[in-house]
């Protein structure tokens, strides 16, 4: 693979890294709920199950579930009903609008692999990330292309995802002093619930 096949890449991959999407707010309801930590491990498990679809899609695994129309929509159904699941909990905090402070949530380290959890799950039973793999990677690859080169591709949709939601947790801790006020957390949560919702029933809806 050449600098400038990857480069090419690169830019296709930062506009969809750049378009919000479940993943980012999945992440802002860990944060805003559990804090920097919070958000670090949602973001964690995303970038987790980010790899786990790339590697899928760049050993041909991909192709198989894509092609297993039952496996397909199932993994599809389970998607949607996730993502709806976790928008009635951020709507239930905006509903209820009592807040824990973030110093108190933070102390709840039992909480850790549950917002991992949230993240990994989102992600990996999200088949549309697995369709976008297997519809990119192969414009960039070649019938000399190694597996290497694949996994490279893959690989590099994981790590500048997880720099963009790292960037934008590093924004929401700064003001967390602000995102603290209840209106604001009410707002937020009731925004981030709305979006989930929708890409839930996106997802759902989609043929």
């Amino acid at each position: 693979m050449t600098w400038s096949v990857y480069g090419s890449y690169l830019v296709i991959v930062v506009l969809i890294v750049l378009a919000p999407g479940p993943d980012t707010m999945v992440m802002l309801k860990n944060a805003l709920s559990g804090g920097f930590r919070g958000g670090l491990l949602a973001s964690l498990g995303i970038v987790t199950g980010n790899a786990v679809q790339g590697t899928a899609a760049a050993l041909g695994l991909g192709v198989l579930i894509a092609r297993s129309q039952p496996l397909f929509i199932t993994l599809k159904w389970v998607g949607a009903a996730y993502l709806v699941f976790l928008g009635i909990q951020a709507l239930r905090g905006a509903f209820r609008g009592s807040y824990a402070g973030i110093e108190e949530v933070q102390r709840r380290r039992g909480r850790g692999f549950r917002r991992f959890r949230e993240g990994f799950l989102s992600n990996v039973t999200n088949p549309k990330v697995l369709v976008l793999f297997l519809s990119v990677l192969p414009q960039f690859l070649t019938a000399e292309s190694s597996t290497g080169d694949a996994l490279l591709l893959a690989y590099t949709v994981a790590v500048l995802g997880g720099l963009w939601l790292l960037a934008l947790l590093l924004f929401v801790h700064r003001v967390r002093t602000w995102l603290g006020r209840r209106r604001v957390r009410r707002t937020l949560d009731g925004v981030t619930g709305t979006a989930l919702l929708g890409f839930g029933a996106a997802l759902a809806l989609e043929s």
